[in-house]
């Protein structure tokens, strides 16, 4: 162990995790048990303004910057891309689950060292979490950056599977992750993903969505967000909401139109929608309790059987349901492995958060494994737990003593460049 890496392993010095997902950035210390920031991953883009006093205020306050091309203004975090905006396009970084946005992404990191974390880069190793498909050059920019532009300490990039199966205190574990995107089953072995049998799926939060949006428009539900809305009346279930719209800047972007509805329907989705334990069955969803839901416009309503038929979608898409990504995934690692993955099935992702989410799937792993199979599903109680458990093993991990020699040092890095990553972190 060099003397220079001794250093991270003190109290003092706080290594920080970065979990990256498309529904948001998880950032805070290790050793704490929740990120301290979760921050959208999409950035407001807008038209840059003449600097009036407000544009001094906001730019001090440093949540908006401008590039050196006096063309755009970027609004990091919910507080700001909440706001109406003239012409403010709402753009992600992401795509397929890694950073593809290289300046955007540097917008939001810039926001979190400055507003979260508060410090200087250069005083803190940092830890990322990556997608187990995550390509060989995104892996060296990202050391690159990290290095170079913020000129960190120490770095260290670990799959988030590994990261999600070490949260639940395993090496060894089939990481079953459904979030805004996608559904993924991920084997890790020893705490290494088994690359060949990753699997996944586009049915995620976000296709969950647009099915909860189709609905609702075919039943005449008028999806207006709240920042139209200046009041509403009081109406009985089901009459047709009274409500008074509030003046907003024009030219509102499409983009970010779009992205409020999405929050209103992420919202619905959470609220109403439940798994059955079993494949849907019309007679016994029918016999379930209703869900009463309130929209932004005071329209509400109770929510049936259909709140049952729209999450089934999870589960009964063939080849792509959440039962047969895992078995897929199982199957296509050595015998040998296999009864030890069945025996860890990990349950992570905002997704997952719905309502008999892992119970539906073990009784479709059920029917799939062998026979003689002990299945194993663990999945956190606390919503903070499953949504949070690539970022909660990362925190773990930075923080423990064997785990300091591991880094790859500022000095690594200068001796050996971008490329330490592929030999350092598997």
């Amino acid at each position: 162990m060099s003397s220079g890496n001794m250093l991270y392993g003190g109290d003092e010095i706080g290594a920080l995790v970065f979990d990256p997902g498309h529904h948001s950035l998880r950032v805070g210390y290790a050793q704490e048990d929740t990120p301290k920031a979760e921050i959208p991953s999409v950035v407001g883009v807008g038209p840059s303004v003449p600097d009036t006093n407000m544009d001094l205020e906001t730019k001090a306050d440093n949540n908006v910057t401008q590039n050196n091309a006096p063309s755009h203004k970027y609004y990091v975090d919910t507080t700001y891309i909440n706001v109406p905006r003239s012409q403010m396009e709402i753009q992600t970084y992401m795509k397929d689950g890694m950073i593809d946005n290289w300046d955007l992404f540097e917008k939001v990191i810039d926001y979190a060292y400055a507003k979260v974390i508060q410090s200087e880069p250069e005083y803190h190793p940092v830890l990322f979490s990556e997608a187990s498909w995550n390509v060989r050059n995104n892996r060296e920019k990202l050391t690159e950056l990290m290095f170079e532009k913020y000129n960190v300490p120490a770095f260290f990039l670990v799959k988030n599977a590994v990261l999600a199966a070490f949260a639940s205190g395993r090496a060894t574990a089939l990481v079953v992750d459904s979030g805004a995107t996608h559904t993924s089953a991920v084997p890790v072995h020893e705490g290494y993903v088994l690359s060949q049998a990753v699997v996944k799926s586009p049915l995620g939060g976000d296709y969950l969505s647009m099915q909860c949006r189709q609905h609702l428009e075919k039943i005449g539900i008028d999806l207006t967000p709240s920042y139209q809305i200046a009041s509403k009346d009081v109406v009985k279930e089901r009459d047709n909401p009274r409500f008074t719209t509030r003046k907003i800047p024009d030219n509102l972007t499409q983009s970010w139109q779009n992205y409020m509805q999405k929050l209103l329907l992420q919202d619905f989705q959470m609220n109403i929608l439940q798994v059955l334990e079993n494949p849907y069955d019309e007679r016994v969803a029918s016999q379930i309790p209703t869900v009463h839901y309130e929209f932004p416009t005071g329209y509400h309503q109770e929510f049936g059987s259909e709140r049952f038929k729209l999450a089934e979608s999870l589960f009964d898409h063939a080849p792509l349901g959440a039962g047969q990504l895992a078995s897929t995934s199982v199957g296509m690692c050595d015998a040998d492995v296999r009864l030890s993955l069945y025996g860890s099935v990990v349950v992570t992702g905002g997704n997952t958060l719905l309502q008999g989410f892992p119970e539906r799937l073990n009784r479709d792993l059920q029917l799939r494994a062998p026979s003689n199979t002990r299945l194993k599903m663990i999945s956190a109680n606390g919503s903070v737990e499953r949504r949070f458990g690539a970022w909660i093993g990362g925190s773990i991990l930075a923080s423990i003593g064997t785990f300091q020699q591991m880094w790859i040092s500022s000095q690594e890095y200068e001796e050996s460049g971008k490329s330490q990553v592929e030999r350092k972190c598997p």
